[in-house]
């Protein structure tokens, strides 16, 4: 009898992974006796697994990431490339492809002007966090330190960022949390706070400014926000909402801090998600779409305004940022991001997102009109997510094991699709939809499709 391993057996991969990798968000107690799914190769938008099924990706790659889709060799090419060049030296001194990205990127981002690298998000909001309380340090006497953040947005797993993060089962058990970090209500008009008004957008956004009131405004130095919250729920800020968070801030000198760590790149059919809606920011972070998960980076942007506030006095030997990320001086991230980037523009990618984002609401629209169990569907471009709900009058929230069901059945169909994952106590049941901004109109249907079946066999 053959028992020796073939090239296509990954038994051996499958026991090691058993035995020795800790998954990131995972129950391992199944894995003592189900394989853990491993995942082995990737193409366009479709991946396959150890045991050579195909699936379509509906979520790119789990975390809202492969923007541009498994496979390009292009990428590939420039990492190899920079990397047989120069693979990595301290961000203290510059390099090729960091200086050539932050100028491709400072031109999509009209009124910004200096990029901090940094290897992910998590670590790009800790570096925006730090840098609004040394300005408090160096400006206010320390006094405006207390940054706001929003219920239901998340900025990270670290313990601060934690401490800025609006998702209770995210954060539980890892106290005490960070100081000074402020919460303001979330922006879900479908869960309103103030019952059916019509002005719901203005009264989200007046509620931020009742909690710089009470805290004092020469204590808040910034807000962190979300363009739109994703982990939370997948929601579309409310008309009227940016509007007045910007006049807020600029009313008590609030410095605006945005999270593009998911929409940024593409996501939404914009180069970032805050050029949907007109906002001028004082520091923007990012990740994931920017190099589509091909290499590690991340990036704090940031206006001319602030940079200036590090350099007024270089007498004082404490007044520049006193910071550094070991991996914001690896190249293959700025390598990788340009030709992200090119990809992104050469294949209309935006407008594609635009269009397909347009079919893929339409056909959660339809779901909605079929299934009573959808009470909500939100979305902007390729980022969607659809409510689920036990009761569309009372809008009790589907019971979080029947939402997981859901998304059970679709990868059992070869589709994988997502959900609010251990973020909101009692609601956990948004499905989520992310798809690469390369998908065609058949990715779509057959994603939507997917979804249509699940809930038909899960809710009847």
């Amino acid at each position: 009898m053959d028992t020796a391993l073939h090239a296509n057996d990954l038994s051996d991969v499958v026991e090691a992974d058993r035995n020795h990798v800790w998954h990131h968000l995972t129950q391992h107690k199944p894995h003592e006796t189900i394989d853990p799914r491993i995942i082995v190769e990737g193409k366009g938008m479709r991946v396959w697994d150890a045991k050579g099924k195909e699936h379509l990706d509906g979520v790119s790659g789990g975390l809202w990431t492969v923007n541009v889709g498994y496979g390009r060799e292009s990428i590939a090419n420039a990492i190899r490339d920079q990397l047989m060049t120069l693979n990595f030296f301290s961000n203290t001194l510059g390099s090729v492809p960091a200086a050539r990205f932050a100028e491709r990127l400072i031109e999509k981002m009209p009124g910004m002007s200096r990029v901090y690298y940094a290897n992910s998000g998590s670590e790009a909001n800790e570096k925006a966090f730090k840098m609004v309380r040394q300005i408090a340090h160096t400006r206010y006497g320390g006094r405006k330190n207390k940054i706001l953040y929003r219920d239901r947005d998340y900025h990270g797993t670290t313990i601060t960022a934690l401490s800025a993060g609006g998702q209770e089962e995210r954060s539980a058990h890892y106290g005490p949390y960070t100081p000074g970090f402020i919460p303001v209500p979330h922006c879900l008009e479908y869960r309103s706070q103030f019952g059916d008004v019509g002005d719901y957008g203005v009264r989200a956004a007046l509620e931020i400014e009742k909690v710089i009131l009470r805290e004092g405004p020469d204590t808040v130095g910034a807000i962190c926000l979300e363009p739109m919250t994703a982990g939370g729920g997948v929601i579309t800020p409310p008309e009227g909402y940016w509007e007045t968070v910007q006049e807020i801030c600029t009313k008590y000198d609030v410095l605006i801090h945005l999270d593009e760590v998911v929409c940024g790149l593409g996501r939404t059919g914009a180069w970032f998600g805050y050029q949907q809606w007109g906002i001028k920011p004082d520091l923007v972070t990012m990740a994931k779409g920017v190099a589509s998960g091909y290499a590690a980076i991340a990036c704090l942007v940031t206006t001319e305004d602030v940079f200036n506030m590090f350099k007024e006095d270089p007498s004082d030997k404490l007044s520049y940022f006193r910071d550094i990320s070991t991996f914001g001086g690896c190249t293959a991230g700025p390598a990788a991001a340009l030709e992200n980037m090119r990809i992104i523009e050469d294949e209309g990618l935006l407008d594609n997102t635009c269009l397909m984002g347009d079919r893929l609401m339409a056909n959660l629209q339809g779901l909605k009109e079929k299934h009573r169990v959808i009470g909500d569907v939100r979305g902007k471009g390729l980022f969607a997510g659809a409510e689920l709900v036990a009761d569309r009058t009372t809008k009790e929230p589907a019971e979080e094991p029947k939402v997981l069901a859901v998304i059970a059945d679709c990868m059992a169909q070869g589709v994988i699709i997502g959900g609010t994952n251990r973020a909101l106590p009692g609601f956990n049941n948004t499905l989520c939809l992310s798809p690469a901004l390369i998908a065609t109109a058949d990715d779509i249907d057959q994603i939507t499709d997917a979804v249509d079946g699940a809930l038909t066999r899960v809710f009847g």
